[in-house]
């Protein structure tokens, strides 16, 4: 898996939380740019933390294939 795939992975991830968060500010009220921009840091951390933690997840089940003995027949 390339850096498009974790690109998009990462791209899937921020810009629906955004949205999210963006709409429950504007829910309550609160529409100022500093709330969205809040918003925005807070899903591009999230999502971050997000497609780091499956990257390292994907990089160790690799290495475990990797380092696996194969079995003869």
């Amino acid at each position: 898996m390339g850096a498009t795939f974790w690109i998009k992975r990462y791209l899937l991830a921020a810009v629906p939380l955004f949205a999210i968060l963006a709409a429950v500010e504007w829910f309550k009220g609160s529409t100022s740019r500093n709330d969205y921009l809040s918003a925005a840091a807070w899903s591009l951390l999230a999502a971050a933390l997000f497609t780091w933690s499956a990257w390292r997840r994907y990089r160790e089940a690799e290495a475990r294939a990797a380092a696996a003995p194969t079995r003869k027949p």
